[in-house]
């Protein structure tokens, strides 16, 4: 059948179709647009895949925020939400380094948790040392446990999964023994200042917290300059840059998000003094996976650790580094935590680990490593907490809320894996 079709890309397939074979390779001058003529519908769709993850956390929210009559959205909510589960964030943070360098992960950080925060409490509480020595001892003793694990994983060759099961079992063995099966408590008022207090008002008291509404416009403002000026660094430097719609689009996302945040803690009592110490992690992050030598090491080696070796990168370096800085940050973690509960326990920190790997792979990060963002995992334990929060408001059992979340997490690994096997 003749066809009439006047595409100039189809006549030249059948001119070269027609005439004699050559022994070079058949080139068809395609232009990139072209191959980029789609619907509507298909970048709707693909619009829906980029941003999943974040609608997937507004619908969540919206559902638990009807079934609960507005109390999951109530600002004094949204506060308790933070103080809840930034200690989940933090930890989630950490794991993502470990989890970048090729799908390993830490499960020894929830006990690491519960050993600093004892550590926090003998200090503090029974030997009476200033809260500053105390905080400093806790981070450097954070640091001292991932040398020790990073050195058994990276330079002895111990599987992560083994090693820090192994420190799983070692640290929460040192919690019981510093407490001695008992419960220290309560902290000094300055440490915790540190967790669960708010920046207070400068501008006097009123309906909204005017401190909280300026630091939300100076974030917010702050965002879209990074980004703005990054895309305009990336463009003049020659690099690929994406679509701009879907730029728009995340720049109008997030900054509505932080708008609505805002707005939400301003109308309580503003901006809790924790969810400083989050940002400036996530910030410190963001920047050192994004736009540092290291930061591009850990996704090399999650993408392929031979190459990335013969490539010149130290990858045992790069793997004792990640787990390095997994303990200082679970130490850090174990400090929220600890002022948080006012209390040091030996249960403390237990099965936190599974929310922050939970928090990792719901937030985009592949089971494979070499992929996920800073951003995207705390999006991830978001909406953890608000899935926590929801389900505890409603009066779930414990048992059904660990069903839901176990649910939860295979599906969006088993989305990661059959969106790899799509792509091969």
């Amino acid at each position: 059948m003749k066809s009439d079709s006047n595409d100039p890309n189809e006549i030249k397939v059948k001119k070269m179709l027609s005439e004699p074979a050559t022994s070079g390779p058949i080139k068809l001058d395609i232009q990139p647009e072209d191959m980029e003529r789609r619907s509507p519908l298909v970048t709707f769709l693909e619009i829906f895949r980029k941003y999943s993850m974040i609608i997937s956390l507004i619908i969540v929210m919206l559902i638990f925020g009807v079934m609960t009559n507005g109390v999951l959205l109530a600002p004094r909510n949204i506060s308790n939400l933070i103080f809840q589960n930034s200690y989940i964030a933090i930890l989630a943070v950490g794991m993502l380094m470990c989890i970048l360098t090729g799908g390993n992960i830490d499960l020894s950080v929830g006990s690491v948790v519960g050993f600093i925060g004892s550590l926090a409490g003998h200090l503090m509480i029974v030997e009476k040392y200033p809260v500053s020595v105390s905080i400093l001892i806790c981070l450097v003793a954070g640091i001292g446990i991932g040398i020790w694990q990073g050195f058994w994983i990276a330079y002895v060759g111990i599987p992560p999964f083994i090693t820090t099961l192994a420190g799983m079992m070692i640290f929460r063995g040192l919690t019981l023994v510093v407490l001695n099966g008992l419960t220290l408590a309560p902290f000094p008022g300055a440490f915790l200042r540190l967790s669960t207090g708010f920046i207070p008002d400068a501008f006097g008291s009123g309906e909204l917290n005017a401190t909280a509404l300026l630091v939300g416009a100076a974030a917010i403002l702050a965002f879209l300059s990074i980004k703005i000026f990054g895309r305009m660094t990336k463009i003049r430097k020659g690099y690929e840059t994406g679509k701009i719609i879907y730029f728009i689009i995340n720049l109008v996302i997030i900054s509505g998000a932080l708008l609505l945040a805002t707005i939400t803690l301003a109308q309580y009592r503003g901006i809790p003094t924790v969810l400083i110490t989050l940002a400036v992690i996530v910030l410190i992050y963001s920047v050192i996976t994004s736009m540092t030598a290291p930061g591009r090491y850990l996704y090399a080696l999650g993408g392929n650790e031979k190459a990335a070796r013969l490539s010149g990168i130290n990858t045992k370096k790069v793997m004792f580094l990640a787990y390095a800085n997994m303990s200082f940050l679970a130490a850090l973690a174990g400090l929220v935590f600890a002022a948080r509960l006012n209390s040091a326990n030996p249960t403390a920190g237990q099965n936190s680990e599974l929310d922050a790997i939970a928090s990792c792979f719901i937030g985009g990060a592949s089971a494979y490593g070499g992929i996920g963002t800073v951003g995207g995992v705390l999006v991830g334990a978001a909406f953890m907490g608000v899935v926590n929060n929801g389900m505890s408001i409603l009066g779930f059992e414990q048992a059904a809320q660990q069903v839901v979340k176990g649910m939860v997490l295979l599906f969006f690994v088993a989305l990661d894996v059959l969106t790899k096997k799509k792509s091969k």
